[in-house]
């Protein structure tokens, strides 16, 4: 019997319901006072579907998030009598509001990283090494979960149907994946997501490395960016 399948908790690599729920009010171009409810809450469901499918453990809170903006999305869907209207409250609200505070504490949080006040022990390592970024002018953003998942799944869409091998059938493990990635970005410092995988990879290789690379993020091994203008997704080692 192959040994157990490699789990990643959400809380180990520091992200929460609210930050999924921000990405898809950016990545859907919406403000957080006119949320389309019924899309951003099956696209939130579709995303704990795609976690779930990268071995990723969500935990309770995604779970609480999940059954609200299903109460809230019921909600919309009721009929409103007229000499209701003005006096109901915007059900929305409900989400709004915790939505704007957290937005609010991740602006100050931000603003004291960048002040190099947080962020050793709290997220991923500085890096003493200053050229860590290529020495260009071009504009480089740090990847979240939910951008690299979303680029996980453009990968596994693209393997043929007879690469798509169940999970429990893993051939390596993410510490030997793991091993593979330091020694690659030993030699080269740095690599492009896309080069990651070989043209006949598997569905196992390819969350095998999805969750290496998860766990490498943790440890702070390596930083993941994204070019602005070309969205190539690079991993530089730290």
């Amino acid at each position: 019997m192959g040994e157990d399948v490699y789990r990643v908790k959400l809380t180990d690599i520091f992200e929460g319901p609210m930050d999924l729920l921000l990405f898809l009010i950016k990545k859907n171009e919406v403000n957080i006072y006119d949320i389309p409810i019924a899309l951003i809450t099956d696209q939130y469901l579709e995303y704990l579907e795609k976690m779930r499918e990268m071995n990723i453990d969500i935990a309770g809170e995604f779970i609480v998030m999940a059954a609200t903006l299903a109460h809230i999305k019921s909600k919309m869907l009721l009929p409103v009598h007229e000499e209701t209207e003005e006096a109901g409250e915007d059900p929305r609200l409900e989400i709004t509001r915790p939505l704007e505070e957290y937005m609010r504490i991740k602006a100050a949080a931000e603003r004291l990283e960048s002040r190099h006040i947080l962020g050793e022990d709290t997220f991923v390592r500085r890096l003493d090494n200053k050229d860590m970024l290529p020495d260009t002018q071009e504009e480089w953003v740090q990847v979240d979960l939910f951008e690299l998942i979303d680029a996980f799944q453009r990968i596994l869409k693209n393997i043929s149907p007879d690469k798509r091998m169940d999970l429990t059938a893993d051939r390596i493990s993410v510490r030997d994946r793991i091993s593979q990635l330091v020694d690659i970005l030993e030699r080269r410092h740095s690599i492009t997501f896309d080069a990651l995988f070989e043209e006949n990879a598997d569905r196992t290789m390819i969350v095998v490395t999805f969750l290496a690379l998860l766990e490498m993020v943790r440890l702070a091994l390596i930083r993941i960016y994204q070019q602005a203008d070309t969205g190539i997704i690079r991993i530089f080692y730290q």
